[in-house]
């Protein structure tokens, strides 16, 4: 990995998917991403591959990071009021560290077109691991008596992710942020009964 040893490479990959997360993979240049992680792309391709592979990592690292916000979550309330204080997490509260509102997996999926076919997959597994996530949550949250046990916590999980998408998407357009979590509230309301 020839010029690692003098990067750090959890650094270089969180820089590098600051930036793809803003721009998409296809706008974001080896020149863009030279100027970003401070590496040459013969580096870059020593270390990664390509800039697919190092995409690749980046897409690893946004995923981990929402798993790990979920876990904490997790950590300080009951299975049904983490999923909800995710949601407000990431589609509300202010981190100035997020370069857009809208996720990058499916800003992922909605750039790349069919010729990217394995970033395109790598995108659809880790939206997939998240609903998994969701769906063992959800059967938590009816073992201790917070959900019905008769929903189908599958596809409350599905439910859940695609509510999750639009409110990132609506919360980019709507700077009332009262208005976006009466809309996280109501969503989760519709699920207990």
């Amino acid at each position: 990995m020839a010029n690692t040893a003098k990067h750090n490479r959890d650094e270089v990959i969180q820089k590098a998917t600051m930036l793809f997360w803003e721009k998409g993979f296809h706008s974001t240049s080896m020149r863009d991403l030279q100027d970003r992680i401070d590496m040459r792309p013969g580096s870059i391709y020593a270390a990664f591959g390509s800039k697919e592979g190092l995409f690749k990592e980046a897409l690893k690292f946004y995923v981990e990071n929402s798993f790990e916000k979920l876990e904490g979550c997790t950590k300080e309330y009951s299975p049904l009021r983490a999923l909800k204080q995710f949601f407000v997490s990431v589609v509300i509260c202010n981190d100035e560290q997020r370069p857009t509102e809208v996720c990058m997996l499916v800003k992922t999926l909605t750039e790349l077109p069919p010729e990217n076919a394995e970033l395109i997959e790598e995108a659809k597994g880790y939206l997939k691991g998240m609903e998994d996530l969701f769906a063992s949550l959800l059967t938590q949250a009816q073992e201790e008596g917070e959900l019905d046990s008769s929903k189908d916590t599958r596809r409350l999980a599905r439910y859940l992710q695609m509510q999750l998408m639009g409110l990132r998407t609506y919360a980019r357009t709507n700077a009332d942020k009262e208005s976006v979590k009466q809309l996280i509230d109501d969503v989760f309301e519709s699920i207990r009964f």
